[in-house]
């Protein structure tokens, strides 16, 4: 327990919640301690000697003297290894099942007597002793895994009847929390092996940046230190240096002067990342590798590695774990929620508000007050006698309702979902076949089992009646899972049983990937349900493979300038995670912004995927005229570029579904190969076309600019600049500076509908943009449409690709 966990707990005795979050986690601690028997002597264990190697599809198995390993090269080019049997199946994260071979991939003997197998994009060399190397075609080395080591129970211990309970540090994991082997193929009372702990280490180049990780608060460049993997509720308000947080991804980003590459862990256990940044001529002129050092308690050691170009890496990485959802199109406009409307009075008073100031707004989100004490899929009649009529009434207005689901259902019968879930089997259960129970809103909960396809399926059902109530889509709180505590993981004990699709486990296997299943079981039942429109729908916490169902948003972020920069740094990590939609609380969660502070956030909203305020029932308002009438005119500005900016947007959901390349891209998307751009944190480009630079600092009117090689354009003065280079650009209160590049192509909304927005390109020099016309919330696929950009008898001249007319009316800038 550390002070501000001690704090708490004296604040919370005197409360009923905080009495039975108490009870709850001494119920939690006793289950765990007798159902997770206790860790006894562990032995270490490594490969041991190469003894012989046998050619599969696509790779081969490569056996040493206490272990094999499996290497096999996806037809895609994606790269698997596993350890002891682990192959590329079952996972939460893949979005099929195990790839299919590279048929050219060829297993060979190497130098030194070990093996390799050399495909089109890239070589996976095994030495003699079970270090591992990912090279690219020409040889150049992109990361060298070394041997790793196992823990396992020794025989005539505590743990060697292969119960080994790891809840604690032995002086050498460095990982919180418990894991290790406890589980046998069975249902979900059952108990099978998970696999020992284990340690990874890694080297990278000296050069390398390391980027991912899930959504960190101090990104999006990871710094040296360790990083939690275990979907963490921080205990309110967070900023940077706060760690971990919603979710957690085994993925990380390494750009380097050599390349680019992906790795993924496909392991959903409790674990720790240790990074360390290499140094070159360190030392005695000897370059330093990066490090990278992964710490599990449990699991199959098996990952995947993509190489190539950011681009071709996150198009792999969504080819290999989903297309991202493109959201419905009136998702991509401004939102506007409040832990706190408490009424529809309210509900229509600040809808009203927006309107008499002709302020655009696409959605109001209801948080957990609309519900009949605190419980999901209620709604207080007595506030809100009539959502639908409300709901109809908006939608008239072009506003959309949008309504908070918690997993965590009251334990009452008298509650129906409560009563029907029982029946149905699906809350998560102990070992003993009881019902495992928490506390969160309600009081005492009970959990759906997200696990579990039937449960899932019953989930997604319950549906129906936010959609009855007039709801256009739905967020998930709460989802960690949490379960109050005073001290310790707000969550469900280790020991609760799971059905893990059927194969039997525990929370120590399913706690990262439960609020994956609660998206899975939401996006599926809204599509029963409704199954001519997208779905909208973002969680609060998830694992890799999410955004096949939705995106996500920041959660409990701060009001404060290092919140603002936090936002930024958790939409851009998670985009190279390969989660496109997100966006976080404008105006931070718990506290009230200063006018200037909510304004600078507001405007970094605006070119955000996700475009919402947020706030707490206790923190100060977040509508734009509460800040005076300064503040309101430039919030009106930004809203109406934003609005100007829905068409490129929608582009942008398109493009993402189909390459896997987030909205929102760092400054060396392009060019990872320059390092001042690799540094960069506080810019990012918005697509191909335009380079936004939000002010992150209070009272600054220029703000210098790291730009990419090209020719950029100021798009409120029209000026240009070449990249690469820094430039120091006004940032006049008003205003965020945005430059578009020479030669790009953006689709706005005009007078009369969609436009195209083009930046003249250097003279001799052509350009190029992609645009999808889409205005729909269905699940057609749309045309992707190409114009090139180029200059002919001195004049900038579009032309559609196929030949035929452009279609819209063509504004050339920059000329």
């Amino acid at each position: 327990m550390n002070a501000r966990d001690l704090v708490r707990t004296v604040k919370d005795v005197g409360s009923a919640r905080g009495l039975r979050a108490w009870r709850a986690a001494w119920r939690h601690d006793r289950a765990d301690a007798a159902l997770l028997p206790a860790r006894g002597a562990e032995r270490a264990r490594v490969p041991g000697a190469l003894t012989g190697a046998e050619p599969r599809p696509g790779g081969g198995l490569v056996r040493f003297a206490r272990s094999e390993l499996r290497v096999l090269v996806a037809a895609g080019g994606a790269v698997f290894w596993g350890w002891d049997g682990a192959g590329p199946a079952p996972s939460y994260a893949l979005a099929g099942g195990e790839p299919e071979p590279d048929p050219r991939a060829v297993l060979e003997p190497d130098k030194d007597g070990g093996w390799r197998v050399v495909s089109e994009r890239v070589t996976v060399c095994v030495s003699r002793n079970g270090a591992l190397e990912v090279r690219t075609p020409g040889g150049a080395l992109l990361r060298r895994e070394l041997p790793p080591r196992w823990w396992e129970p020794v025989s005539g211990t505590d743990g060697a009847d292969g119960a080994s309970r790891t809840d604690g540090a032995d002086g050498n994991d460095g990982t919180d929390g418990s894991g290790g082997p406890d589980r046998a193929v069975g249902g979900r009372g059952a108990v099978r092996t998970g696999g020992p702990r284990w340690l990874q280490r890694a080297e990278v180049a000296a050069d390398a940046r390391f980027f991912g990780l899930g959504g960190r608060a101090d990104g999006p460049r990871l710094r040296d230190g360790s990083y939690r993997l275990w979907n963490s509720d921080p205990r309110g308000g967070f900023g940077p240096g706060d760690d971990p947080l919603y979710i957690t991804m085994p993925v990380q980003l390494v750009v380097a002067d050599v390349g680019t590459h992906l790795v993924f862990h496909d392991n959903s256990w409790d674990g720790r990342v240790t990074l360390r940044e290499g140094e070159e001529g360190a030392g005695s002129g000897q370059d330093r590798p990066g490090q990278s050092e992964l710490r599990m308690e449990g699991g199959p050691l098996r990952a995947w590695v993509l190489v190539g170009t950011p681009a071709r890496v996150l198009a792999g990485w969504a080819a290999l774990t989903g297309a991202p959802a493109v959201p419905p199109a009136w998702a991509l406009g401004y939102q506007h929620a409040r832990w706190g409307f408490g009424s529809e009075r309210e509900v229509r008073r600040v809808a009203d508000g927006y309107r008499e100031r002709e302020l655009p707004l696409s959605a109001l989100h209801l948080d957990i007050d609309h519900y009949d004490g605190h419980r999901v899929f209620t709604v207080d009649r007595e506030h809100f006698p009539d959502l639908p009529g409300l709901a109809a009434e908006l939608r008239e207005r072009g506003v959309r309702l949008v309504s908070i689901v918690d997993p965590a259902v009251t334990a009452d019968d008298s509650d129906p979902v409560c009563r029907s879930g029982r029946a149905a089997g699906a809350f998560v259960k102990d070992a003993r076949g009881q019902e495992v129970r928490g506390v969160v809103w309600p009081g005492d909960c009970v959990y759906p089992d997200f696990t579990d396809p039937a449960a899932r399926e019953w989930w997604g059902g319950l549906y129906a009646e936010r959609l009855a109530q007039g709801f256009s889509g739905v967020w998930h709180d709460m989802n960690e899972p949490v379960s109050f505590r005073p001290f310790g993981d707000m969550t469900l004990p280790r020991s609760a049983r799971h059905a893990l699709e059927g194969a039997g486990g525990d929370h120590r296997e399913a706690h990262n990937v439960y609020a994956l299943g609660m998206a899975r079981a939401g996006y599926e039942g809204l599509v029963r349900l409704r199954p001519a429109e997208r779905p909208f729908l973002f969680s609060r916490s998830g694992w890799a493979g999410m955004q096949r169902y939705g995106g996500t948003w920041s959660g409990d972020v701060e009001t404060g300038w290092p919140g603002l920069r936090a936002s930024l740094a958790l939409v851009l990590g998670l985009g190279l995670c390969g989660v496109p939609y997100s966006g976080p609380d404008v105006g931070g969660f718990g506290g009230s912004p200063s006018p200037e502070l909510y304004l600078r956030w507001f405007q970094l909203g605006s070119y955000l995927p996700f475009f919402r305020t947020h706030s707490a029932i206790w923190a100060g308002r977040r509508e734009p005229w509460e800040f005076g009438p300064e503040v309101l005119a430039h919030a009106r500005a930004a809203l109406a570029e934003r609005e100007r900016l829905r068409p490129y947007f929608m582009t942008l959901a398109h493009l993402a579904r189909r390459t896997g390349a987030p909205y929102v891209r760092p400054l060396w998307w392009g060019a990872p190969e320059d390092r001042g751009l690799r540094d960069c944190e506080d810019a990012f480009l918005l697509g191909d076309a335009l380079l936004v630079a939000p002010v992150l600092e209070p009272g600054a009117d220029r703000r210098a600019v790291r730009l990419p090689r090209g020719r950029w354009y100021d798009t409120a003065t029209g000026t240009a600049y070449q990249g690469p280079g820094q430039v120091l650009l006004d940032a006049p209160v008003g205003r965020t500076p945005v430059l578009a590049r020479a030669g790009s192509v953006v689709p706005v909304a005009g007078a009369a509908g969609w436009e195209l927005e083009v930046w003249a390109p250097a003279l001799g020099r052509t350009g190029s943009g992609l645009v999808v016309r889409d205005t729909t919330d269905g699940f057609g696929v749309p045309e992707v449409e190409r114009f090139t950009v180029r200059w002919v008898g001195g004049q900038v001249v579009v032309e559609r690709d196929g030949g035929g007319e452009v279609g819209v009316p063509v504004r050339v800038r920059g000329v």
